[in-house]
């Protein structure tokens, strides 16, 4: 525990007290994954999920874990058992570091967290004991589109793109941080359900989104104002805000001991068109730093051929002097025609503007920009880049979707793409069926077809 953000007292295992009524309901419920579908489907044992988005960001997963702690103290989701979900797999959370290093502090360990490839959905839904809320996002992936039907509740802080209907209750507001409705939701409630660690989890994360609440950085709203000084005033012996801020942020940033497609995948969105996956990363260090890491120009290829992604649009955020932020952007792709699409949607953006300054490049096939506008985060940015894969196919940018990623016979699968599955990704049609000796005989293709060092995939 750092000595400077001193949360208060708790202890650091699965079993809690009073005082740790949200550890005790994630230890309840951090069950192996085989439980989900056997246990409560053969004993009809209604399950409510709540569910945070893909990218899986202290956002997400502290309004999934608060929302549920208030539903279950509540009795607000009837007799179903109430489960928060990080919707990613287990095996990504080290990329968390700020969500790690938080619920850490709060005597959270990762052992009572429960991930999506932990909990089967999809079986759930089937048997009809499945009821989900979605905090944080309001969309879900194609592959996941029959988890409709079992949506009640919307808690988001992003532009409603879909009407759910009067069935369900939605909360959507453009506050900074989605953390701020479901503190609105919990204060709500009675007093005594406010305790300090799930207070402390929100104010942090409130803090942490809006950039300290400071008005420059055009993120916080009255609103997420209004709850950080409600959850000071509950609890006054809360860390100040600078400390939480500085140290959350520290935490957030830390990229030691990443590989270039670790950085890269620290906190990705995939956007896809007719064939074409574009990956956009938020990258926590100054492009300097990042165009000058050893191998780059080697990683980046091989990051886009693993993950058949056709370009990749790294959006860099640091911060300097009084935590002014700066923003800087690469776009990097082998194919030429998409490159200067992509390059020319966000020069010519004007809602918002990026105001782009060309930079120097060391790689042929990367663009680099100074971005004069920091107000404009990849949430803004996401909707132009998707806009312009939505005009057409690949063909008109000159290029083959996946031709550096894929073998020509098309019976090879692509890798997952980072935050599960995207809307339209080949992927969210689920895998076809292949039998032991079609994928022998393929393995024993590529050694032929692509024999030497040089054209073997690199081993994982």
């Amino acid at each position: 525990r750092s000595p400077a953000l001193d949360f208060g007292p708790g202890p650091r295992c699965p079993v809690a007290g009073r005082a740790r009524r949200l550890l005790s309901l994630l230890a309840a419920t951090a069950e192996p994954g085989s439980f989900w579908k056997r246990d409560h489907v053969q004993h009809h044992q209604e399950v409510h999920v709540v569910l945070g988005n893909e990218a899986c960001d202290l956002d997400s997963v502290v309004s999934a874990l608060t929302l549920a702690y208030y539903l279950a103290q509540t009795a607000a989701g009837g007799q179903a058992a109430i489960v928060p979900v990080l919707n990613i797999p287990r095996t990504e959370f080290p990329l968390r570091s700020e969500s790690i290093f938080l619920l850490r502090e709060q005597g959270i360990p990762d052992g009572c967290l429960v991930f999506r490839d932990e909990i089967d959905l999809a079986a759930l839904h089937r048997a009809g004991l499945l009821t989900l809320t979605l905090v944080d996002h309001h969309v879900l992936p194609s592959g996941d589109a029959a988890l409709e039907e079992a949506v009640i509740e919307v808690i988001d802080h992003r532009p409603l793109e879909r009407d759910w209907g009067p069935r369900r209750r939605v909360t959507v507001e453009p506050v900074g941080s989605c953390t701020t409705l479901v503190a609105e939701r919990v204060l709500e409630g009675p007093p005594e359900l406010l305790d300090r660690q799930t207070a402390a989890l929100l104010h942090g994360t409130i803090l942490l989104d809006c950039v300290n609440l400071a008005p420059e950085a055009r993120k916080v709203t009255p609103k997420d104002v209004q709850y950080v000084a409600l959850l000071e005033a509950r609890f006054p012996d809360l860390p100040a805000r600078n400390i939480i801020f500085e140290t959350l942020q520290k935490a957030k940033f830390d990229v030691t001991g990443l590989t270039t497609e670790q950085v890269l995948r620290k906190d990705l969105k995939a956007l896809s068109g007719d064939q074409l996956i574009v990956a956009i990363s938020a990258v926590y260090m100054t492009l300097e730093e990042f165009l000058q890491r050893p191998g780059l120009q080697h990683d980046l290829p091989t990051f886009c051929q693993q993950h058949s992604y056709a370009a990749v649009v790294a959006m860099t955020i640091s911060f300097g002097e009084c935590h002014k932020p700066h923003r800087q952007l690469a776009v990097y792709s082998p194919c030429a025609g998409l490159r200067a699409a992509l390059c020319s949607a966000l020069e010519r953006a004007s809602s918002p503007p990026l105001d782009l300054s060309p930079l120097p490049s060391p790689c042929p096939d990367l663009c680099a920009y100074h971005q004069g506008n920091v107000a404009a985060s990849r949430k803004k940015v996401l909707p132009i880049l998707r806009e312009l894969l939505l005009q057409g196919g690949p063909e008109p940018w000159g290029c083959r979707a996946g031709e550096e990623a894929m073998a020509e016979d098309e019976a090879l699968l692509p890798p997952t793409p980072m935050n599960s599955l995207v809307d339209d990704c080949p992927l969210a049609r689920g895998l076809p069926a292949l039998s032991p000796e079609a994928v022998f005989e393929q393995v024993s293709r590529l050694a032929v077809v692509r024999p030497g060092p040089a054209g073997s995939p690199k081993k994982k």
